[in-house]
């Protein structure tokens, strides 16, 4: 069958079927696509302040956070000052990786409150989250709002509309419409998207990055890199512009992701790296070309089974897919290793070879390791990793849609 990428800003990562199958003059051209990218970017410092002006006047505001992070760093004190006067309301405790069970309960204060905006503050769990609180807060479809998720947000009719204070670039999902929650109750980590839940603006300063963490600076880079890599290292159809957007985020992240653990406090480093995460994934390097995205269907098993970051899961996943999928991805894996890594000499299967293994080496660089063994796991789970892939429809993954579940196996086997 043929597959069309809906190229609207969605943060669609699945191919949609739609017709009949590409011919080979289609496959090496660019696809069409529809690209709308509505969420307006208040970038660089205090621009926090400014963030008043997006909100109406008259809204019943809920803020959405996690831990305690945006309080010790003073952000929450900001998006206050910035709020005075407005009729503003909290909810807190949302999770690395957002939990429909706590998530409902936001929705009950939505609904009780009649809440009518939402401000997410904190990285790009706490805005998945609030995509779900969102659409949950008005869902008819289903008395139970999981539904959403099971259906992919394809029966969303209406949500509360929302803005965003972005505190960790890594997700992008502070400019586009998707979003991944998981289901302790079942162990499912499910995604869903809607232009409905697209932020309507979202505020970057990379002054507030300052303190993250060194382990969420490099969550953030790997996870922007393998955003990039799953709409850049599929085959060819000649788009020069994505292509060379994505290998321009590629060589920034290779650049500056080091420098922004050593250098904490470099405003140049954190606001390029901010932007490149936000640039990764709001629909402009995927627009008209194949994209891959099984490196994080098989990442969303392990971190619902096991509890690892998002990031973390990547990391292990993508070096094994990469090496499974030589042959499919040949052309842009040479491609990926002389311009990315200036990898030129030598046979094109070591140059393959040696990019991929620079890949790993740039990972493990920033801190994040990527084998299962790395995380104490042995691989006796891929059994039920497997099973997962299959309840949730996984079956035929990548941008040929060739990763069955028997190359899924492979893969996970050989990121052991």
């Amino acid at each position: 069958m043929r597959y069309r990428q809906v190229a609207d800003n969605t943060g669609q990562k699945p191919l949609r079927r739609f017709g009949a199958r590409l011919t080979e003059r289609e496959k090496s051209t660019m696809q069409n696509f529809i690209l709308h990218t509505p969420t307006k970017i208040l970038f660089g410092k205090q621009q926090i302040a400014e963030m008043a002006g997006q909100i109406p006047a008259d809204a019943r505001i809920l803020i959405t956070y996690g831990g305690g992070s945006v309080k010790k760093n003073g952000v929450l004190d900001q998006v206050y000052s910035a709020l005075a006067g407005r009729d503003v309301r909290e909810f807190s405790g949302i999770e690395p990786n957002p939990t429909y069970e706590t998530l409902i309960k936001a929705v009950e204060v939505v609904k009780a409150e009649n809440i009518d905006f939402l401000l997410a503050v904190g990285g790009g769990s706490v805005v998945d989250g609030t995509k779900f609180i969102a659409a949950a807060a008005r869902y008819t479809a289903d008395s139970d709002a999981w539904h959403i998720l099971q259906t992919v947000g394809s029966h969303i009719t209406d949500a509360v509309p929302m803005g965003c204070v972005l505190t960790l670039p890594a997700t992008g999902s502070e400019s586009n419409s998707g979003a991944v929650i998981t289901r302790k109750s079942s162990g499912d980590k499910q995604h869903f998207f809607s232009p409905l839940v697209q932020p309507r603006f979202a505020v970057l300063d990379p002054v507030v990055t300052y303190s993250l963490p060194p382990r969420q600076v490099a969550n953030g880079v790997v996870d922007a890199f393998v955003h990039t890599l799953e709409q850049y290292l599929t085959y060819p159809v000649d788009a020069k512009v994505q292509d060379r957007f994505a290998e321009g985020l590629l060589l920034t992240l290779l650049e500056d992701g080091p420098r922004a653990l050593a250098e904490p406090e470099n405003y140049a480093v954190r606001a390029n790296v901010m932007w490149s995460a936000t640039m990764a994934l709001n629909g402009l390097i995927g627009a008209g070309v194949p994209q891959d995205w099984a490196t994080h269907m098989l990442g969303h098993e392990l971190t619902a089974m096991h509890d690892l970051d998002h990031a973390q899961t990547l990391a292990i996943v993508l070096p094994a897919l990469l090496h499974e999928k030589k042959a499919q991805k040949r052309e842009k894996l040479l491609q990926y290793a002389e311009r990315v890594w200036g990898l030129r000499e030598g046979s094109e299967d070591s140059r393959i070879d040696d990019a991929i293994a620079a890949t790993r080496a740039f990972f493990e660089q920033m801190g994040v390791p990527t084998r299962m063994a790395d995380y104490q796991l042995d691989g006796s789970s891929i059994p039920a990793l497997l099973d997962k892939l299959q309840q949730h429809g996984m079956t035929a993954l990548g941008e040929h849609q060739d990763i069955t579940l028997d190359v899924s196996r492979r893969i996970y086997e050989a990121a052991r």
